[in-house]
């Protein structure tokens, strides 16, 4: 089937050397003649730390969002000091922060497919009864006395689950709330928001601790979950309507893996967030220890200290925005990391409060640094349509190494002393820093990935199953062989753009009598996921195929053919 070329290849548009008519219409213009209405006035956007909470939705969000982070830190804290009561082992006390960071690393694609397919305000509403529903288990178990170390593991990770399903959804959701420009600050938000939580659900938490018993805190999290559900059940979000039928399941979990898998920015936002939280986990998941192990420690220390660490983050959070006019990404990454295993260390000798509180603070501080700048890279490295599978992949990445980390030091310090695990932790964690530091997460120019309506899906003889397939598309182009390394490398970024967005595979020929004709090939999925392709166009896809388009020769553009496999039955 031969046509006009609109897939991802729409005809050039038509070029001339003659006049600027714009320029010579408004010159032509009387002298006495009125001025031109003005333009509208483009709406002022303020870039500062606290703007998107003028946004009532994102400001409605935020605030739940608050809540859930209360929960899921109330619970946390409650599990780990009641594994200190079931147990002595620095193994499975540390494993509490493994049960409950694992489901985001097994479930965070699965779940970032199913937030890219369904309905992501249903979807995050579900998730908050979910969270309700394992409290009110877990509350009657210890009521009931029937609490083990296995049970508290196996309910920390059902609660895991809660956490791997919102996280994506929320994630996405984000972007649609604010302007671009406030796209750092609203993330920024979300981080005092978990910070703040790190501080309200630790103080929460130690004081029910402390006056009512570990059940209650589980109580108090059921309630809350519940609320916050209903919260998100009342807000109207606005769906974006597309006449193609939805994503299957294995399928969008396909194109995501893909889209990040050729994403070079993503791959280095990848390396770096694990390796940080290889570093840094280390120190929540020996802080029930480290808080028994000071003068006086006990439950109420070891809120104080988790306290210290979130009252860093909020403090640092909002001077974010100074910070990112002052050091780009790579420096702040960085940085960061080096002040947080510095903090690492003194919290390792610290003897009492007054030495290890400031280092939690500290170590809080450099926490949400590095942490809100690898995400905002990831957020700008990831169009709206794959967002929240891209952005479960990341938090795979850090759930995993997190997970990876709390088990591995927990064992270091069973081996050794939980001081020694905490310095081994800072001193590996700056060792793979060097190693990583050719990673870059800022550099060039970041692709402008607005969504875009520049090309039309084409127009066929007949009617098409979308479920025929494979499709196979052919791009021919005649170029000048003396241009033709500058050539392949522009085609070497349009093989990793195809394949981003669910290419099965890509090819580039070159013809062995003429040097200078080349054809291109990929190969979609279904004559569905070709279609796809038009509703994924983005302004960086765009100006790609422009700069592919400046190397074809001739009036005509490119020939772009499309064929579809014909089932053939055996013989």
């Amino acid at each position: 089937m031969k046509d006009r070329p609109p897939l991802c290849e729409a005809p050039a548009r038509a070029t001339h050397a003659g006049p600027d008519w714009g320029i010579i219409g408004f010159a032509l213009n009387p002298p006495n003649a009125p001025p031109p209405p003005a333009a509208p006035a483009t709406p002022v956007v303020s870039a500062s730390a606290w703007a998107p909470l003028s946004q009532p939705v994102f400001r409605m969000l935020w605030v739940t969002w608050l809540v859930a982070n209360t929960c899921m830190w109330m619970n946390d804290v409650a599990a780990a000091w009641l594994m200190t009561t079931l147990t002595t082992s620095p193994a499975l006390v540390a494993l509490v922060q493994t049960a409950s960071m694992l489901p985001v690393f097994l479930l965070g694609l699965p779940s970032g497919a199913l937030a890219d397919i369904l309905d992501r305000r249903l979807f995050f509403m579900v998730t908050q009864f979910w969270v309700a529903g394992v409290a009110v288990v877990t509350c009657l178990l210890v009521l009931g006395g029937g609490m083990t170390p296995a049970l508290l593991l196996a309910l920390t990770f059902a609660n895991g689950i809660g956490l791997a399903m919102r996280w994506p959804v929320f994630a996405a959701i984000v972007p649609e709330l604010v302007p671009r420009l406030q796209l750092p600050a609203a993330l920024a938000l979300n981080g005092i928001a978990m910070n703040g939580s790190r501080i309200i659900g630790p103080l929460l938490a130690g004081a029910i601790i402390a006056s009512l018993g570990s059940a209650y805190v589980f109580v108090l999290n059921a309630l809350l979950s519940v609320a916050a559900g209903f919260v998100i059940f009342k807000w109207k979000r606005e769906r974006t309507v597309s006449a193609l039928p939805g994503e299957r399941f294995v399928g969008a979990i396909r194109v995501g893996w893909q889209y990040v898998r050729q994403s070079t920015r993503m791959h280095a936002v990848l390396v770096r967030i694990a390796l940080f939280f290889l570093q840094s986990t280390a120190v929540l998941a020996l802080l029930p220890l480290v808080a028994r192990g000071l003068d006086d420690g006990g439950a109420g220390t070891f809120t104080l200290l988790l306290a210290a660490m979130g009252s860093g983050a909020v403090v640092a959070a909002a001077q974010l925005p100074r910070l990112r006019a002052r050091f780009n990404r790579d420096q702040l990454v960085n940085r960061g990391s080096v002040v947080q295993a510095a903090a690492t260390v003194i919290l390792a000798f610290a003897p009492n409060v007054w030495v290890a509180v400031p280092a939690m603070f500290i170590s809080g501080m450099a926490w949400i640094t590095v942490a809100n700048t690898l995400t905002v890279a990831a957020q700008l490295a990831l169009p709206d349509w794959v967002r929240a599978r891209g952005m479960s992949i990341y938090q795979m990445a850090l759930m995993g190494s997190a997970g990876a980390s709390a088990a591995l030091w927990g064992q270091v310090a069973s081996w050794t002393s939980v001081p020694i695990s905490l310095i081994a932790a800072a001193v590996i964690g700056q060792a793979l820093l060097v190693w990583a530091r050719r990673m870059l997460i800022e550099g060039g120019a970041e692709e402008d990935l607005t969504p875009s309506q520049a090309w039309k899906p084409p127009v066929t003889a007949t009617p098409i199953d979308p479920d025929a397939g494979p499709v196979l598309v052919t791009i021919e182009y005649q170029i000048d062989p003396a241009r033709a390394e500058a050539f392949r490398a522009v085609m070497q970024e349009s093989r990793r753009s195809r394949l981003r967005h669910g290419a099965l595979a890509w090819e580039l020929f070159r013809d062995v009598n003429d040097p200078g004709r080349y054809t291109e090939y990929f190969i979609d999925e279904s004559w569905v996921e070709h279609l796809r392709r038009f509703d994924r166009v983005t302004a960086a896809d765009v100006h790609l195929r422009e700069r592919r388009l400046a190397f074809h020769l001739g009036d005509q553009p490119p020939r772009v053919t499309r064929r579809i496999a014909e089932t053939l039955e055996p013989h």
